[in-house]
């Protein structure tokens, strides 16, 4: 990541990742709260859950972050190094699964446990997050 081009593409490559992952979250949590609420009638309202409902706010950090890794990616070689390597540590930071306790972390265990399309998604990010972190030249 030492080239400001090769550090967006690269940035790139994890937004499309994260992107992917958010996808397979939002997926689990909608089979996961049809089961308890019903079907849910329309992707319009999916999207006001997903923006409004308390069972998906565990899921709006990363949204937040998939966002900022998005608008990073798009501003050239203006986005200074060390700004970069904050957010994917941050990214890092949050992808850690606790099978423990509350909030992301626990939620995040969980649907890993349960969906494979999660756990292939969370790879797929980390070996690229791995492999930013590392080369920190």
């Amino acid at each position: 990541m030492s080239e400001p081009g090769d550090r967006n593409a690269h940035l790139n490559h994890i937004f499309q990742a994260l992107l992917r992952l958010h996808k397979a979250l939002l997926d689990d949590e909608r089979v996961s709260y049809e089961r308890v609420h019903g079907r849910i009638p329309s992707n319009g309202a999916f999207l006001q859950l997903v923006l409004e409902d308390a069972w998906f706010a565990w899921l709006r950090p990363l949204s937040q972050l998939t966002v900022k890794v998005d608008e990073l990616s798009g501003e050239g070689e203006t986005s200074a190094r060390t700004e970069i390597l904050a957010l994917l540590t941050s990214v890092r930071t949050l992808l850690t699964p606790t099978e423990e306790g509350e909030g992301f972390g626990k939620q995040y265990y969980d649907a890993l446990q349960r969906e494979p399309d999660v756990v292939l998604a969370h790879a797929a990010v980390t070996a690229l997050l791995r492999q930013s972190l590392s080369n920190k030249e």
